[in-house]
């Protein structure tokens, strides 16, 4: 098969990929920072490039025909994804195709536990083998584990028989003996008691976390986050799902996900000066689809009705068995499921916030992606999944990003001129939105009348930050000469209609389970907001555009990376590891789609905060109600 070279400026970074493979792809291979939130179906427009060679012929595909503007496409900017390589290119990364240094969530609630973890060490010094005491050497140990320490029961994995013998004789039978649960799981040479390591990972659909934790006193020693590498296969859940099935291996997936958690595990040993070997135990959440790929298993299913997983309870599996670079005899615990979508770190985020033993109400939301909400407490809890999509995340907004350097972060529009102040990360010159961004832009916009309570932008108002695109009408945010990009960036009426249909779909979870429930906002104690996007939302905007139920701000409480929280504990404690199995088979699973008010209620919850249309049943009602363009904050109506 021919190959051709690819050049990436400004990087000059070179590369030799197969013919027909796409510039998405030889970007991916050549470690070129190239954004691409769709899985390269040509859907999200995120991964332009500009073709510096004039030897590319292929026409304009019908996707690049929809995302490029005229200028775009007179000045050779193509969709990488699109592009079909059958010669050498040279190809310029625009900054704004760019997705820069990454602000990924790492922190969330702290939650004590008694440590107790199924990892131990105990240091023994063996009597020497004599004529008169000729036991084996694994007896000797056995004996000297139930002396000193009342341990029975022992097993031992086979893998360290090969060498016991002159490993013993060479450490002059002073060692330690690791042990998980009641398996010897590693011999060291002297007293090594006071190292012992394990780590915790959540894999989240867009982000990975993980924590490096001293076993012995509880405490993060180092943590770690990168960016799912599966992003490129599909944003969402389903895309990836719907991959495994079109080329019928799930393995794929796996091991793009494997070798990233393996390069964080290097990196946090590196940094924190331990070995690999001296991590005996990993204990790793995520959302059901996540779960099953890790594990290689198939998520076809979770796709079709009735979406069954195909197990539900934790699973212990060797570091060798599935590539991670761990002691090789230790152990990796994946925690339960519950059903469908709501996965192990559903689980985990129900172990940090404890709802399970609380006698407040409690609601929770783990935004992301994928939104799992959870309502309840020490008597009953009701689970379900929300496919808020990737909107929040950036994808299908026109100037949307990820929590990036220079990524907007916060808006404040004036009442009366509707100039924007806005905050970016790291204060850098304005690359685009990231979810808070967003939030707050709505809000907003809501606020001083630029849209109405359907998200309709009103284009009456005398202002030349209102304008008509190509998409529609959309508001001005920040000047080309402000910006990093060098054009405007804007929102559009397209890019709010999709934030809408996000938020909507949260707004319906927590209905419907307020209703399972037989309950209303009145009754909630608490709200806890969890993941790494609900981390840096204004939770008063996010509750003023309806993203969750009208409930006092002084019950919410922010609790960021939750899922992560419940591994570590899951990692400290036998007792939360059990626990996390009780919590599985409790929460019961409720399919939103299968309710027969599912539509009427997710219609009610597009607009902006919540219309309940059975007391308006028209939108001119609604309207008229309100004021078509409130500058007053609307409430539930």
């Amino acid at each position: 098969m021919k190959t051709y070279e690819i050049v990436f400026q400004p990087d000059g970074k070179r590369i030799k990929v197969s013919e027909n493979s796409t510039l998405l792809e030889a970007a991916y291979l050549a470690g070129v920072d190239l954004v691409s939130v769709c899985g390269g179906k040509g859907a999200c427009c995120k991964c332009k490039v500009q073709i510096k060679s004039e030897s590319l012929t292929q026409p304009l595909t019908e996707n690049e025909k929809k995302c490029l503007t005229q200028q775009e496409q007179s000045e050779g900017i193509r969709l990488a994804c699109q592009v079909r390589i059958n010669n050498p290119l040279i190809v310029r990364i625009p900054e704004y195709s760019r997705s820069g240094k990454q602000r990924l969530q790492v922190e969330g609630i702290k939650t004590s536990v008694t440590l107790d973890p199924l990892v131990k060490k105990y240091h023994l010094h063996l009597p020497k083998p004599t004529i008169t005491d000729p036991r084996s050497d694994v007896d000797r140990i056995y004996d000297e584990l139930k002396n000193h320490y009342k341990l029975n029961g022992l097993d031992l994995k086979i893998d360290l028989l090969k060498t016991l013998g002159p490993f013993l004789r060479e450490s002059e039978w002073d060692i330690t003996v690791t042990l998980w649960n009641n398996q010897i799981i590693a011999f060291e040479s002297g007293n090594t008691t006071d190292r012992l390591f394990g780590l915790a990972l959540d894999i989240g659909t867009t982000k990975l976390a993980m924590y490096l934790l001293n076993m012995i006193t509880g405490n993060v020693i180092a943590v770690d986050s990168a960016m799912n590498p599966q992003i490129p296969y599909g944003e969402d859940i389903i895309s990836r799902i719907n991959y495994v099935c079109s080329k019928e291996n799930t393995q794929e997936l796996q091991q793009v996900l494997i070798q990233s958690i393996n390069e964080m595990i290097a990196h946090l040993c590196e940094k924190s000066g331990i070995k690999p070997q001296e991590l005996y135990e990993m204990t790793v959440v995520g959302n059901t689809a996540m779960h099953h790929i890790f594990l290689n298993i198939n998520p076809r299913h979770l796709a079709l009705a009735p979406y069954t997983p195909v197990i539900r309870n934790g699973v212990n599996i060797g570091p060798k068995d599935i590539g991670i670079h761990i002691n090789p005899t230790g152990n990796i615990f994946v925690l339960p499921v519950i059903a469908g979508y709501n996965g192990a770190d559903n689980v985990a985020v129900i172990l940090a916030t404890e709802i399970y033993k609380r006698k407040e109400l409690c609601l929770a939301l783990d935004i992301g992606t994928n939104t799992e909400v959870i309502l309840g407490n020490k008597d009953k809890i009701l689970v379900c999944s929300c496919a808020s999509g990737p909107a929040f995340e950036g994808a299908s907004i026109k100037h949307g990003m990820r929590a990036a350097s220079g990524s907007i972060e916060k808006v404040q529009i004036d009442p009366d001129t509707f100039e924007c102040v806005c905050q970016t990360i790291d204060n850098l010159p304005a690359r685009g939105i990231c979810g808070s961004g967003i939030v707050d832009i709505i809000a907003e916009m809501l606020k001083v009348g630029i849209i109405d309570v359907t998200g309709r932008i009103n284009k009456s108002l005398e202002t030349d930050k209102i304008r008509e695109s190509s998409e529609g009408y959309e508001f001005i945010l920040a000047e080309a000469n402000q910006t990093a990009i060098g054009t405007d960036i804007t929102i559009t009426q397209k890019d709010i209609r999709q934030l809408i249909l996000a938020k909507a779909a949260m707004h319906t979870g927590c209905v419907i389970l307020m209703e399972e429930l037989g309950v209303t906002e009145t009754d909630i104690d608490k709200v806890f907001i969890a993941g790494a996007f609900g981390n840096y939302i204004d939770v008063q905007n996010a509750r003023f555009i309806g993203m969750y139920p009208e409930i006092d701000i002084s019950k919410v409480e922010i609790v960021g990376n939750a899922a992560g929280t419940g591994a570590r504990m899951a990692l400290l404690s036998k007792t939360m590891r059990s626990l996390s199995e009780t919590i599985s088979k409790r929460c019961n699973y409720v399919e939103l789609a299968a309710k027969k008010n599912f539509q009427s209620i997710y219609l009610n919850s597009t607009y902006l905060p919540y219309a309940d249309l059975t007391k308006y049943p028209k939108t001119s009602s609604i309207l008229k109600k309100l004021g078509k363009y409130p500058k007053k904050q609307p409430h539930i109506f």
